[in-house]
């Protein structure tokens, strides 16, 4: 449910799933004005929907529509799926949190939260999904960045400890020691400028990692991945925020197999 949606990938994933576990029903795009979310939010239970997942522009705004919300939700300020429950009512949750922290672990199985300094850029919808994500995996030292200094300095004070704001121009000093290196911005998405940023100070031990996925590889994660840092592109995010969806919605957990990103690799 989004407002537009019919870019959206999920529909290749989720009815992959559902054909695989042999499952009755349909994942469709549901375009909705925000002016009419409330009305198409309490349709869901009536038309027998088990729930959907929530895009731009309504992951904020729907938090005050629905019953319940989870409380990892509510730190983070958005929700990104609605699961009907059997009395009808709407439950909030953010799976995009656990959805990062996967896609890192997937592509690093070793990798961990507190491995050492992380710097987050951005400080939209998407960092605070990253932030909670780290901060729930242990991380002591995250340094957050952003072009705006007031939003930035805002959300290391909601976040509190590990989050410190840096401020936009001493963006490079924070890349020396670090095992993490995470842009939440747009920067570098198709019809996007590149993200402004130099890697050269960078460890080669770090991971880079991008919640972008159009396009697969962004020039972040190009540079980086030239200069032979591992890197993550935002696919795994993607898929892995999905699978938690699906488990909440069918009580089946499923795979993430090669034919299923082949399917997706196909859509770019």
């Amino acid at each position: 449910m989004g407002w537009p949606v019919a870019h959206s990938r999920s529909p290749v994933i989720h009815n992959h799933w559902i054909a695989q576990h042999g499952l009755q029903g349909a994942y469709v795009l549901l375009p909705v004005q925000p002016e009419q979310l409330k009305t198409a939010l309490r349709a869901l239970p009536v038309l027998g929907f088990a729930g959907c997942n929530l895009t731009i522009p309504h992951k904020v705004a729907a938090m005050a529509l629905v019953d319940h919300i989870e409380p990892l939700a509510a730190r983070i300020g958005a929700i990104n799926t609605i699961v009907v429950e059997e009395d009808g009512t709407l439950t909030g949750r953010n799976t995009d949190a656990l959805g990062f922290t996967q896609s890192l672990r997937e592509a690093q199985p070793g990798w961990q939260a507190s491995a050492g300094p992380i710097t987050v850029i951005g400080a939209g919808g998407g960092a605070r999904a990253v932030l909670a994500g780290l901060i729930d995996g242990g991380a002591r030292d995250i340094r957050l960045t952003n072009r705006s200094w007031a939003k930035a300095h805002d959300m290391a004070q909601e976040f509190g400890a590990p989050v410190r704001a840096v401020a936009w121009e001493d963006r490079h000093d924070t890349l020396d020691d670090l095992a993490l290196l995470v842009n939440t911005t747009n920067q570098g998405m198709h019809g996007q400028p590149a993200l402004d940023l130099s890697l050269e100070r960078l460890r080669p031990q770090a991971l880079v990692s991008d919640i972008v996925y159009v396009p697969l590889e962004t020039p972040l994660l190009a540079a980086a991945r030239q200069r032979g840092n591992a890197t993550v592109n935002g696919l795994g995010m993607l898929v892995h925020q999905a699978r938690a969806a699906f488990e909440a919605w069918f009580g089946v957990s499923p795979g993430v197999t090669p034919e299923l990103l082949a399917k997706l690799a196909a859509t770019f």
